[in-house]
C-alpha cells in the first residue's frame, strides 16, 4: 500500500482510514494461517536449497536493523558501532543520525526476512517472483537507510543515495527489478520435485 500515492506523506502521519487497509490485511493473514494450521497442523520444514544463504542474510539484516528497532521503541543504540544519536556535525546537522520512530530501513528488514521465509514453500512461479521482488524491494530499502545514516552521515562516504520507496524510472529501481529476476532465476524459481529432493 506504500506505493499507492498519498497513503504515505511525510508531512501528514496521522492514522488514516486508508491506513485500516493493511491492517485488515495482517488480520486476514493471521486468520488464513490458523486455519490451515488447525487444517494441516504444523511441523518443521524440510531443508531447502539456500537455507545457509537465507539464515546469514537474516542475520546481517538484523544486526543492521538494531538502532531502528530501539528508534521504535524510544532510546538510542547504545555504544560506538552504530551512529545513533550523535548529530552529524555537517549532514543533517541537529538532528540525530538516527532519527526516533519508524524507519524505512526497518520496513525493508522485515519485507526481506518474510520473503526469505516464505521463499521455503513457494510453489508457484508468480509467488516466486512476487518473493524476488519483495527481497530485492526489502534489500534495497534497507541497505538505502543504513548507508545514509551510517557511512553518509559519518563523512564515510561523500555520496547520498536517494530512496526507492516508490516506483519509479530512476536507476535504483532499475537495480531491484535486476536484483529480483537475478534472485528467482537463480535462487527462488521452483524446481521440479526431483530436483529439489537432491538439492
Amino acid at each position: 500500500m506504500t506505493a499507492v500515492p498519498g497513503v504515505v506523506d511525510q508531512d501528514d502521519l496521522d492514522a488514516r482510514w486508508v491506513n485500516a487497509v493493511p491492517a485488515l490485511g495482517v488480520a486476514l493473514a493471521l486468520a488464513l494461517t490458523l486455519v490451515a494450521a488447525r487444517q494441516e497442523g504444523v511441523a518443521f520444514a524440510a531443508r531447502a536449497r539456500g537455507d545457509a544463504v537465507r539464515v546469514a542474510l537474516a542475520l546481517a539484516l538484523l544486526v543492521l536493523a538494531l538502532p531502528w528497532l530501539a528508534a521504535e521503541i524510544g532510546f538510542h543504540f547504545p555504544g560506538d558501532v552504530f551512529l545513533g544519536e550523535e548529530v552529524p556535525a555537517e549532514r543533517d546537522s541537529g538532528i540525530a543520525a538516527v532519527h526516533l520512530g519508524f524507519h524505512h530501513g526497518t520496513g525493508g528488514v522485515l519485507l526481506a526476512l518474510t520473503a526469505l521465509a516464505l521463499s521455503r514453500a513457494a510453489r508457484s512461479r508468480a509467488l516466486a517472483a512476487y518473493l524476488s521482488l519483495m527481497l530485492a524491494y526489502g534489500l534495497a530499502n534497507a541497505l538505502q537507510d543504513g548507508w545514509n545514516e551510517q557511512l553518509w552521515k559519518r563523512g564515510a562516504v561523500d555520496r547520498h543515495v536517494g530512496d526507492v520507496l516508490r516506483p519509479e524510472p530512476i536507476l535504483g529501481w532499475l537495480a531491484i527489478l535486476a536484483v529480483a529476476a537475478a534472485v528467482y532465476a537463480l535462487w527462488f524459481r521452483p524446481r521440479g520435485r526431483d530436483e529439489t529432493m537432491r538439492a
